[in-house]
């Protein structure tokens, strides 16, 4: 009679070597025990054989709910997307090619003001929310006196590391955009902060900053300012900065018809190093066309765009343009002004009229009307009449009719001739200013967060505007990688360049598909770019404990995040670091 017993783990003896680890099954026959051999286990780990004994016994040594447990999960897929631009954008050599713990705590703040602006003591805190302090190398104790100490010696770094941005993007003879802005500052402690024409439009005091692009709207330099410096005052420091720190032999230096004015042009006009795109002024367009023959031909017999002269400019090509959108824009525009202010004259009028016992003073009626026909800028427009507590009120007519005529014209001014840049290219270099103001809008939006202002000290401040200007220069290439999956032109630079340069901008095709359908071509759904942060920031980075041995994994991205990371990894033309023109 045969009966079966269990498989067990036997260490036999092997004489002078190590003994044999052998797995049985015993068998007993006839009151006998007969002994096969299943397999030698000698070359496995003790852990192990253990591990199989113990099985053999029964022993349950999977209890899911004693050995394993999910100990903790952080976003992590925001930062590895950030991460591989900064890689490809070589951020590393470009904030210093010496490694040390300000560097990496420069780039980790750039990085986390890309995934979630917020004030330097909270990004601080908010590291280890997310991989960023991992992925960046930061120390366990990093606080936020390391942050103010890596701020500290960011804006000495800042001329070093403008040169090189300079030397990647800029070469002779190329154009450099520049423009001037301000952000509101809360508190009384900083030497910049000034009272002067906040663009916030709040009764703050204010720190200016001045960007520097290059054409397609890559930062390249920032200075600021205090609150009350005037546009054109810094100039000058520009034009320095471009010949003596970036070495340029010749640039051409675009910018608004307040910031290059005539004083400035004329101070550029003797030093060959530098040409201009500029635009002319309201009064001295007017000027312009009042000293034309009459028996001339219309400017405008062909097309919009018209090349004139004028003894007032020597040395310079005058390029007139014409946009009757912009014409019927601004003749709307100044219909509705001077409604709503004769709509505030009638009510004053009325007022006044209804005071019989104490009649207002000719004084006071004066700052009231004053302050109603200033609201909307329209008091050239009207001739006001004030006597004995009373007045009339009439438009002038004359004054509508001569800016009427100037409704939709507007002219370049620049100092390139003709064979190095055509009149329709002036026109879109000029109007390429937009990509300043575009960084503008996205320095102070919710994107980078550069306002408020709390920095006391002034070097914090420089510091913060600068840090800034990286964390947009990230930005600039990864929406320029990205624009596929968001709600923005796929080739911008070529649709400007195929684009009348007066007529007003329409929408491509593509453009119009996206915004219908809100899906790329490849059917995935667009977004902004908070919103790719927030696709990004599903994938997480889980820290699991098996048997108490941690185990550190990522979820696997979905096909829409994988196309994110597939455009960041592809060979575009944003990427390249060589000069650009």
């Amino acid at each position: 009679m045969c009966y079966n017993i269990p498989m067990y783990i036997e260490k036999v003896p092997n004489r002078n070597s190590k003994p044999a680890i052998l797995l049985r099954e015993g068998r007993r026959v006839n009151g006998k025990v007969v002994k096969r051999t299943i397999a030698n286990l000698s070359s496995l780990p003790a852990e192990t054989i253990e591990v199989l004994r113990q099985s053999l016994k029964g022993a349950n040594l999977c209890d899911a709910t004693k050995t394993v447990a999910l100990k903790s999960t952080v976003p992590c897929g925001h930062v590895k997307a950030i991460r591989k631009a900064m890689e490809r954008l070589g951020m590393s050599e470009l904030v210093s090619a010496k490694p040390c713990k300000e560097r990496d705590i420069v780039l980790a703040l750039i990085a986390q003001r890309l995934i979630e602006p917020r004030s330097k003591l909270s990004l601080a805190l908010r590291f280890r929310l997310t991989t960023v302090a991992s992925d960046f190398n930061l120390p366990a104790d990093v606080d936020e006196n390391d942050v103010y100490a890596a701020m500290d010696w960011l804006v000495g770094r800042q001329p070093f590391i403008e040169k090189k941005l300079a030397t990647r993007h800029l070469d002779n003879g190329s154009m450099a955009f520049y423009d001037l802005s301000c952000s509101s500052y809360y508190g009384s402690c900083c030497e910049l902060a000034k009272r002067g024409y906040n663009r916030d439009g709040l009764k703050l005091p204010a720190v200016e900053y001045g960007l520097l692009t290059d054409r397609e709207g890559r930062p390249i330099s920032v200075q600021v300012y205090p609150g009350n410096t005037g546009d054109p005052k810094t100039v000058p420091d520009q034009a320095a900065k471009l010949k003596k720190d970036f070495g340029l032999r010749r640039v051409v230096l675009v910018g608004d018809r307040g910031m290059l004015t005539g004083t400035q042009i004329d101070d550029l006009r003797g030093d060959d190093s530098f040409g201009w795109i500029s635009c002319l002024r309201s009064d001295d367009i007017r000027k312009l066309l009042e000293d034309r023959d009459p028996s001339d031909a219309p400017l405008f017999t062909k097309g919009y765009l018209a090349e004139i002269s004028h003894p007032d400019f020597p040395g310079e090509r005058l390029v007139a343009c014409f946009n009757p959108f912009l014409k019927e824009d601004r003749t709307r525009t100044r219909n509705e002004l001077l409604a709503a202010t004769e709509a505030q004259l009638a009510k004053l009028q009325k007022s006044a009229a209804r005071r019989k016992a104490k009649p207002m003073s000719d004084g006071e009626l004066g700052e009231k009307i004053g302050r109603r026909i200033e609201r909307h800028k329209m008091a050239k427009h009207f001739v006001i009449d004030i006597k004995n507590g009373n007045f009339t009120y009439a438009r002038n007519e004359e004054s509508i009719a001569r800016e009427r005529a100037l409704d939709g014209i507007y002219v370049i001014r620049t100092s390139e001739p003709a064979d190095r840049l055509s009149a329709a290219d002036a026109v879109r270099a000029y109007k390429s200013l937009g990509n300043v103001e575009k960084s503008f809008r996205t320095f102070k939006g919710v994107d980078i967060l550069v306002r408020p202002i709390y920095h006391r000290a002034t070097e914090r401040v420089k510091a913060h505007i600068f840090l800034c200007m990286l964390t947009y220069y990230v930005a600039w290439h990864m929406r320029r990688a990205l624009s596929s999956l968001m709600y923005v032109e796929d080739d911008l630079p070529a649709a400007r360049a195929n684009r009348d340069p007066v007529a007003k901008a329409m929408p491509t095709a593509e453009s119009k598909r996206k915004k219908r359908t809100g899906l790329s071509k490849d059917g995935f759904p667009l977004h902004d770019w908070r919103g790719i942060i927030a696709v990004l920031g599903t994938i997480a980075r889980a820290t699991i404990t098996v048997g108490g041995v941690p185990i550190v994994m990522d979820t696997d991205p979905s096909d829409h995040q994988r196309r994110i990371f597939d455009l960041l990894s592809a060979k575009a033309s944003c990427w390249d670091r060589r000069r650009s023109q």
